[in-house]
């Protein structure tokens, strides 16, 4: 079992996370995808051995708010309700386009899509997952999907959807493992986990995790059906987390 442990974003400076943690999840993507030079000079500055990650952009999961996309530092084509949701539009499509682009220059191992709780397992939204990444696994090659599906998607009854898209797609399911958000298929032997702080309903990122839990963690990833598992923290202390998580991964050898 190979296991990665690294940071949702580089919460300290590049030079830091390259040098005490295994993978990066990179969070530009999400908001404002930076430039080919700026990913570019990433991939080139980070050991050859360093793991990146892409989170997708936001365009692609998360419907029109105006908050958000003042973070956007480009032109956007097309109308604004037509992005978000998985929708299968000229702009979701354009979204993934530069997602993938940015993917393929890090040299990702996989693709995040985290979709917010108000995108709820209707039937059209379920429809809409399905088709979409039916049509993505024919767009690229040699990297991963993941999706972290938020709110009640992880009911009991949506289990064998879960399990279908995993199954037919080769999607991970990524689920907060410290919340009970864990899988029960693996595709390819890939688990994948975003830990966001304990309390609160969804994350609660000024969480700072025990000793203890990082243990709990350590035993959770130990029963799992995996030969490669990412562990990627994602609250404020996350890469104080990640490097004593490493140390406990380490004590018993």
């Amino acid at each position: 079992m190979k296991i990665y442990v690294g940071t949702c974003g580089f919460s300290r400076s590049r030079k830091l996370i390259y040098r005490d943690l295994d993978v990066v999840e990179l969070q530009q993507t999400f908001y404002n995808p930076p430039p080919p030079e700026s990913l570019e000079k990433m991939r080139r500055e980070a050991p050859e051995e360093f793991i990146f990650t892409v989170k997708a952009w936001m365009l692609i999961t998360h419907q029109y708010n105006p908050k958000l996309w003042r973070r956007i530092k480009r032109k956007i084509p097309g109308k604004p309700e037509n992005y978000g949701f998985f929708k299968n539009t000229n702009e979701v499509w354009w979204a993934w386009q530069e997602t993938k682009k940015a993917a393929e220059i890090l040299k990702a191992e996989i693709i995040v899509f985290q979709s917010p709780s108000s995108f709820r397992p209707t039937n059209e939204n379920i429809e809409r997952i399905k088709a979409f990444f039916s049509r993505i696994t024919r767009d690229i090659e040699n990297v991963l999907f993941g999706w972290e599906p938020r709110g009640d998607w992880w009911l009991d009854q949506y289990n064998s959807l879960l399990e279908e898209l995993s199954t037919k797609y080769g999607v991970v399911i990524i689920g907060d493992y410290l919340r009970g958000r864990i899988p029960r298929i693996f595709p390819r032997k890939t688990a994948y986990t975003r830990l966001h702080g304990l309390g609160g309903r969804e994350v609660n990122y000024k969480y700072r995790y025990t000793n203890d839990d990082l243990i709990n963690l350590r035993k959770i990833i130990e029963k799992l059906d995996a030969e490669k598992i990412y562990i990627l923290f994602n609250n404020i202390y996350s890469y104080e987390d990640a490097v004593r998580f490493k140390k406990i991964l380490g004590s018993d050898k």
